[in-house]
């Protein structure tokens, strides 16, 4: 006897293996092919909303204050400059009280511009030297007192560093500016006619020691975070020390290196009591570095304000004014350089 079970034609089997289809559950949700991955349901917590609002909040507040910082500025900048019977840009003295002004920025800009010029080329390789020393040649019990200290230079106050500049660093640096007179005063930018050392190099000088600390912590920090198997790997393949740091330690430090050295560049065209202590103010452009003279935006702004007028005020507000530009267009500049090249990422060192 046939006990075999017919299926009617146009029925399928309880399971078609060919389908490559699964049984629909109950509830009604459509199958998944086989291999191919379930639809995953994104929930977000309040903490995450909570927190990319107030993140996103604090990134409009920072533009917001940078904002209404320029149109301030611009604001109390306009009134005067149409006044002025001096070209804003050009003019090499600064009588803002007078009726009508007379006034110009070209010694500050140039001031400004040639002492932090003078402070990062000292500063930076030093401080890229002393932060490859402690995160890759000091023994711990020397790296960890060493970096201590220099956290601690970079919160002395300004007014401190210009006081031993003025009581310590330019009674001394006549010997070193005769030395350059002997040498380089041919060039006539080294060249030194005695007299105190109240100059644009001084304070170039007094500019590196204020950033120094403050380049080397980050740096430091940047080269701690290089990824263990890079430089295990470069020694692996018989590389020395120093091609190590050539080859790993550099090329993925070197945004940070950027970015300290932007952070330092700040410090030094914004600087105020420091430059003012040290500095013998002139409104004349001085060929040597080594001859008092000279101004800085910040030094000018801090020496004249209490004694300004209210349209006096209003000059100096547009020179720092000018500063700011500059310091945008100094930290739109390196955001621009690390952005240009991909290798300035740490994720292809």
């Amino acid at each position: 006897m046939d006990m075999s079970i017919h299926t009617p034609p146009g029925t399928g089997a309880p399971h078609d293996q060919g389908s490559g289809a699964r049984p629909a559950p109950e509830g009604g949700t459509p199958p998944q092919q086989d291999g191919a991955p379930a639809p995953r349901r994104t929930v977000t917590h309040l903490g995450d909303r909570v927190f990319r609002g107030l993140s996103r909040g604090s990134g409009i507040t920072l533009l917001v204050i940078m904002a209404a910082i320029a149109v301030f500025l611009t604001y109390r900048a306009v009134g005067v400059l149409t006044v002025n019977e001096g070209n804003f840009l050009t003019s090499f003295q600064w009588n803002a009280n007078d009726n009508p002004p007379d006034f110009g920025i070209a010694v500050l800009v140039y001031g400004t511009i040639i002492s932090s010029i003078i402070a990062m080329v000292i500063a930076v390789p030093i401080a890229v030297g002393i932060a490859l020393f402690i995160s890759h040649y000091a023994p711990r019990r020397l790296a960890t007192p060493l970096a201590y200290v220099i956290d601690l230079l970079a919160a002395v106050p300004s007014i401190v560093y210009g006081l031993w500049g003025a009581l310590v660093l330019v009674p001394h640096l006549g010997g070193l500016y005769e030395w350059f007179d002997d040498f380089f005063g041919w060039t006539g930018v080294l060249s030194y006619q005695g007299g105190a050392a109240r100059s644009l190099f001084t304070v170039g000088i007094l500019l590196a020691i204020m950033i120094l600390p403050i380049v080397t912590n980050v740096s430091r920090e940047v080269f701690l975070q290089v990824p263990k198997m890079h430089e295990e790997a470069a020694l692996a393949l018989g590389a020395t020390r120093w091609e190590v740091i050539r080859m790993s330690v550099l090329p993925f430090g070197r945004s940070g290196i950027i970015s300290a050295s932007m952070l330092g560049l700040g410090r030094a065209l914004g600087e105020t009591m420091a430059v003012a202590t040290v500095l013998s103010p002139s409104f004349t452009i001085i060929v040597s570095l080594l001859d008092p003279g000279g101004g800085t935006f910040a030094q000018n702004i801090a020496s004249k304000f209490s004694e300004a007028s209210e349209q006096g005020r209003d000059a100096l507000i547009a020179s720092g004014l000018i500063l700011f530009v500059i310091t945008l267009l100094v930290n739109g500049g390196a955001r621009a350089i690390i952005a240009r090249r991909k290798e300035y990422s740490g994720a292809n060192a």
